[in-house]
């Protein structure tokens, strides 16, 4: 039978691969690559499921013409352990027989019910989805099966084929326990196969069953006086697996039917690709009816040997012997061609122009065998069909198939540029040799073009040779009077050229370019608007060379179908591309625009969007109070636009919490509210229950203090940041998790790290480590390894890390902060303890004046010494206590008091007659900004003024700065 032996070898071999290990030996090359694929289709060994059709069609011309041969079967193997299965094209299983009556109760419903599906892309390795996959008689035994339910069986499966066009109708199978292999099993399926077989042609029609008995007996006569003694001929294969490539398919399909419309016996040489050559002849026959049709046979040639018939063969065209007398395929022994005919013309109309081609008559040969071989082997039958007729019909169903697979290969992706050289690849060879496609920019760019007759540019050039003649991709089409490609936008309708040599003149206004696509081999053209919805989204131009028949009006027809799908295929990428750009803009518009300036680290960031859409990751730098910085990283789950403004109000929100002097996980439990309120507020009672709930957005928080080298961190169900430390050593902080924002009820723990200067601390969203292609362990020391080798600047580690990480087709966004941490130089930094004593304001302010022209500040003496004296009286007088006095000198002037009070200044309009209540209105004039934050202990309160402070006091309405005395 052929099996692998069930030894320990293709066990282990299996399990090898499984785990990713190599595999030496000992498995089959078939076996072995359908496991490959079965992998990265992402199947499982272990998945116990396959899909089921509950459509099938139990009723079909297979199901009837296998009927009598399943029967056959079952009382074949009666009170055997054999289970026998049909299953259609698509690998559904269709009728089952068992050699036992007890076996569908002992077995499970994929293994005894029809209706499920056993193709290779659902089921994995087995021999339904291997017959499919490899067109042959094909055998899977115990451990070569990939899932891990068929692994105590084996396997025999067969294609059944439609003997007159040669495609796959269904699969014939034969399963049973391993341990029950009978080596007769193949010889049974081969013979049941062409049983069904020969039973389908009943189901054609009799002028066609007519006419392929009278070749099969024209073949047998031909071959038995070739042997002097009857046999088996050849079995008939389709020619996609004869090793031809598919525009050499086409051309000999298309030169087949030339030769069965001419209704005469005749040859004719076909040049491949590759250097080969086809010599296909013609044979009359007629059918017991009177029927008259012609066959045409297929002789390879191999041009460097000189000129001798090789079979167009293939490893998979295996039938059964019954089989193979039934089809019976041309066998032409080689001596045919030395009693050819000499050489004549013949006129073979096609179309609207006729069409002169060198061909050469033949009679059957009567022996002549060369070198002892009869040569049966080497013939292949290509088409059957009545004069007239034959063509025609041949080239409807070539249109259809054309259109069909269109349908599926045009429009795989919502990218203009790809979707518009899908339209040039499913054209090229099947239609035309060589296709162009010019779209305008705004088409590009997700919008309509004002004039596409000159915004025209060349993107498309695809065709069967690697050089052309055509205008180089990008360039500027300029469409001059008269072109077909202007004609077709005019008309809105495809535009035929049968022969380019007489429509030459048209062209007259760019000789030179017409001239090149002559002295090229250019004959013939059809040039259709791609038109979608009332919008002119480009041109496709289809180009036919010497070598092919011209187009005709059939052609045109074709070619204008396929331009009006892909044109709604482009449509539908333009539109996207114009939603996404505009999604895309909105989120960029709510990233940062600028970083701000401040003292505490040096930064650099990257935002990179997803190829599947635009996502909701965000981050932010907010200066604080006393030199400090916040770093925020986020992360809204989902994409697209709702995924975008939801990253807007939360990147707002979190600025505003910040502006606070919040705490990092008191700004987590505000946000946290803030996206349960959006929840209910959007998905009604229940969140997420009109598809736009946001629960799942995630948020690191961290605050950092130059003057003390200290960071607070925390987080929001986000990956915890990498520290970078000055020598290269790379850690990640272990800080408490915290859940996602919006589940409420969970408070947000935090971690205090110190940070030496020089350290980088990067931020980033779980699009850069997290990614069902890889390992996220992998990643991290992937992470890892670029930061320790990267170069200190943070834009040079954000570079490093996007290069060595960020995956090349990213499904999901990403964001990345890296900020280098300064220390503010201790000589910038001034504090005085203060008892609560009004008398002690005079010496402090002192100190502070000293301090200040130490620093070269003396023009900035004046507003110091007002604004501590209002800040400290405000506190000896409200707070109580011990204070603590700061002043900072970075890019702005700071003043800080602190005290043991937690409650609130507050800023009111004194009244005209007040004695009090200007303190802090005082405050608010002269400093840029001020405000106050909250410690364990009490709050600070603080005022910041910009260096470039005046010489001249700001206006105050009702105060006279000389009026106001000293505080002592």
């Amino acid at each position: 039978m052929g099996f692998v032996g069930d030894s320990i070898g293709p066990s282990r071999a299996r399990e090898r691969f499984l785990e990713g290990g190599p595999v030496e030996g000992g498995v089959r090359e078939l076996i072995l690559s359908s496991w490959q694929r079965s992998v990265l289709l992402g199947l499982s060994p272990d998945q116990s499921e396959l899909p089921y059709r509950e459509d099938v069609d139990l009723d079909s011309r297979l199901v009837h013409a296998a009927g009598p041969v399943l029967d056959w079967l079952q009382s074949r193997f009666s009170g055997r352990r054999m289970n026998v299965a049909l299953a259609d094209a698509s690998g559904t299983v269709l009728q089952r027989r068992f050699g036992m009556a007890s076996m569908p109760s002992q077995l499970a419903p994929i293994q005894s019910v029809p209706g499920f599906v056993f193709a290779e892309e659902v089921a994995g390795t087995n021999g339904i989805g291997i017959a499919l996959a490899e067109r042959r008689l094909c055998q899977v035994y115990g451990a070569e099966h990939f899932a891990e339910r068929s692994q105590a069986n084996a396997c025999s499966a067969i294609p059944v084929r439609d003997l007159l066009s040669g495609g796959v109708e269904g699969i014939l199978s034969l399963g049973c326990p391993r341990t029950d292999v009978d080596p007769a099993m193949d010889s049974v399926i081969r013979e049941a196969a062409g049983a069904i077989e020969r039973r389908l042609l009943a189901y054609n029609s009799a002028r066609e069953r007519g006419l392929l008995s009278a070749y099969l007996d024209a073949r047998r006569r031909l071959r038995a006086d070739a042997t002097g003694r009857d046999g088996h001929l050849i079995p008939v294969d389709e020619l996609v697996h004869s090793g031809l490539n598919q525009r050499d398919q086409t051309v000999l399909t298309e030169k087949a039917a030339e030769l069965i419309a001419s209704a005469q016996r005749a040859g004719v040489e076909v040049p491949l690709s590759d250097g080969r050559r086809v010599v296909l002849l013609s044979r009359v026959v007629t059918s017991a009816s009177g029927v008259e049709g012609v066959a045409v046979e297929a002789v390879l040639t191999d041009d460097s040997a000189g000129p001798r018939t090789a079979p167009l063969t293939h490893p998979a065209a295996q039938l059964s012997p019954t089989a193979q007398e039934a089809v019976a395929p041309a066998a032409l022994p080689p001596g045919l061609l030395a009693h050819a005919a000499p050489l004549r013309t013949t006129h073979v109309e096609t179309g609207a122009q006729a069409r002169t081609t060198t061909a050469r008559t033949a009679e059957p040969a009567t022996g002549g065998v060369v070198g002892g071989t009869d040569g049966m082997n080497d013939g292949r039958l290509v088409l059957l069909g009545e004069p007239g007729v034959g063509m025609h019909a041949v080239a409807a169903r070539q249109r259809l198939e054309l259109l069909s697979e269109a349908s599926a290969r045009i429009g795989t992706t919502l990218d203009v540029p790809r979707t518009a050289r899908e339209l040039a690849e499913m054209a090229v060879p099947r239609l035309a040799d060589f296709v162009t496609i010019d779209l305008p920019e705004a088409v590009l760019r997700g919008e309509e073009s004002a004039d596409p007759r000159s915004d025209l540019h060349r993107r498309v050039i695809h065709g069967i040779r690697d050089d052309d003649p055509f205008q180089a991709l990008g360039e500027r089409i300029h469409l001059r009077p008269a072109t077909p490609q202007l004609r077709c936008l005019a008309d809105g309708q495809a535009v035929l050229e049968p022969d380019l040599r007489v429509a030459a003149d048209r062209f007259s206004q760019d000789p030179e370019h017409t001239g090149g696509l002559l002295a090229y081999g250019l004959r013939s053209l059809i040039t259709a608007p791609l038109l979608a919805r009332g919008v002119v989204l480009g041109i496709v131009s289809f180009y036919r060379t010497r070598e092919r028949a011209p187009f005709g009006d059939d052609d045109r027809s074709l070619a204008q179908e396929l331009a009006t799908r892909a044109a709604i295929c482009i449509d539908n990428a333009r539109r996207y591309t114009r939603e996404h750009s505009m999604v895309l803009a909105l989120q960029r518009s709510l990233l940062p625009q600028r970083l701000p300036e401040q003292d505490a680290v040096e930064v650099a960031h990257r935002y990179l969007p997803a190829e599947s859409g635009v996502g909701g990751d965000w981050f932010d730098v907010i200066p604080l109070s006393g030199t400090r910085v916040a770093l925020v990283v986020g992360d809204v789950v989902g994409h697209g636009l709702h995924a975008a403004v939801t990253m807007g109000r939360l990147r707002i929100a979190a600025r505003n919490f910040a502006e606070l002097d919040l705490a990092p996980d008191e700004v987590l439990t505000q946000l946290d509210n803030l996206v349960a309120r959006l929840d209910r507020d959007e998905g009604g009672e229940e969140p997420g229950a009109n598809g736009t709930g946001i629960i799942g957005a995630t948020c690191l928080y961290a605050i950092y203090d130059p003057t003390s080298q200290q960071c607070t961190l925390a987080r929001a169900g986000h990956p915890p940041p990498a520290l970078v430390h000055p020598d290269g050593t790379v850690t990640f902080p272990d800080l408490p998790a915290g859940p996602p924002l919006g589940l409420g009820g969970l408070p947000f723990g935090t971690a205090e790290i110190h940070v030496p200067e020089g350290s980088r601390l990067v931020l980033y969203t779980d699009g850069l480590i997290e990614d069902r292609h890889r390992d996220i362990d992998m990643v991290l020391d992937q992470l890892r390894d670029a930061l320790a080798r990267s170069d200190p600047s943070p834009e040079d580690t954000c570079q490093a890390v996007v290069d060595a990480v960020v995956p090349a087709h990213p499904a999901d966004d990403i964001a990345l902060l890296v900020a280098r941490t300064q220390t503010l130089d201790p000589d910038r930094i001034a504090t005085w303890d203060l008892p609560a004593d009004p008398a002690r304001v005079s010496g402090m302010r002192t100190d502070v004046t000293r301090r200040l022209t130490d620093w070269g500040l003396d023009e900035a003496v004046f507003s110091a010494e007002l604004l501590l004296s209002e800040l400290v009286t405000n506190a000896i007088r409200h707070a109580g206590g011990p204070l603590r006095v700061r002043v900072i000198h970075g890019r702005a002037l700071i003043f800080e008091v602190s005290d043991t009070s937690h409650t609130a200044p507050r800023l009111r309009h004194a009244a005209s007659t007040d004695e009090g209540g200007r303190g802090l209105f005082l405050v608010a004039q002269l400093a840029q900004a001020w405000g106050a934050r909250y410690t364990a202990d009490g709050k600070v309160i603080w005022a910041e003024c910009a260096l470039d402070v005046p010489t001249g006091m700001p206006t105050v309405p009702g105060i006279d700065w000389d009026d106001i005395p000293d505080i002592e």
